[in-house]
């Protein structure tokens, strides 16, 4: 049995280009794993199983990205598996928790299925554009459509509040509006309401801020009303509805999420230096995080 921690992230920035001849978007984002997370297990099994919890929060068939992953590794295997997935990140926030279960999934399926890392990696962008990202982790810029990643020097000195309003968002439809609104740029954080180790980086800037508030209006008001509560610019990561804030460590991002009322969820999250955790199995070596690995 193979049990891995699939951490979710937040987009620090996220730059947008229009529509190329490939019909995807290339971007640019400054993106950073945090300790909010999924728990997967995969073992061999007698018949094919996939198994979510809570029941139904996603799901449970080969439209998931965990299930695709899978079959992407397996591809035509006969060998059987039982797939269990057990969810923390919250669904359709824009916190990439669809992404960092199919990264973990392929790294458990290549320890189930004898595919190494190499394969891995070339599996991951077809799989959706955080995929790369959450196969390593920490914090990297994503470049092209994701599958470009250069590391950037991990440092604590910051944690988040998040605060992910009552609706969701759905990520095709905020590109799409993006598209309609002749691609606007969003609004940009910068100088000294950033880390100090992040100012360098800026300013940071989400670009489909503007097209999320379009769809769901009462984005606008949230983020304002955040702002207010906290004292400090709040943000949106990936394609919303998730807002976030930066503070100085993670008692005071506590204090912060207990504030919110109304959310559909509120969170305290520090960095981690990984997409994922765990021992993969197989033939695949541990990551150099693994207890015992250095």
């Amino acid at each position: 049995m193979t049990i891995l921690t699939a951490y979710a992230k937040v987009n620090l920035s996220l730059r947008v280009r229009p529509l190329d001849r490939s019909g995807r978007h290339p971007l640019r984002s400054l993106a950073q794993s945090i300790d909010i997370s999924d728990t997967l297990t995969v073992e061999p099994a007698e018949e094919d199983r996939f198994v979510v919890e809570p029941e139904g929060i996603v799901p449970a068939d080969d439209t998931n990205l965990a299930w695709r992953a899978l079959e992407a590794v397996r591809a035509g295997k006969r060998r059987l598996v039982d797939l269990h997935l057990s969810k923390g990140i919250p669904v359709a926030a824009g916190l990439g928790g669809g992404s960092a279960d199919a990264a973990a999934t392929l790294v458990a399926a290549g320890g189930v299925f004898g595919v190494g890392r190499d394969r891995l990696v070339e599996l991951a962008p077809a799989l959706g554009s955080d995929v790369p990202f959450c196969l390593l982790g920490g914090r990297l810029w994503l470049e092209g459509y994701g599958e470009v990643l250069t590391a950037e020097p991990m440092s604590e000195d910051f944690a988040f509040a998040l605060a992910v309003p009552p609706f969701e968002l759905s990520t095709a439809a905020v590109y799409r509006r993006w598209d309609e609104l002749d691609a606007p740029e969003g609004p940009a954080l910068g100088g000294r309401v950033l880390p100090p180790t992040l100012r360098d980086h800026g300013p940071l800037i989400n670009d489909l801020t503007g097209a999320a508030v379009d769809l769901r209006p009462e984005l606008g008001d949230w983020r304002v009303d955040l702002s207010a509560l906290w004292g400090r610019p709040v943000a949106m990561t990936g394609s919303g509805p998730s807002l976030f804030a930066f503070f100085a460590d993670l008692e005071e991002a506590r204090q912060a999420a207990d504030e919110v009322e109304g959310a559909r969820a509120t969170l305290a999250a520090s960095p981690v230096d990984r997409g994922w955790d765990g021992e993969p199995g197989g033939g695949l070596s541990k990551p150099p995080w693994a207890t015992g690995n250095g």
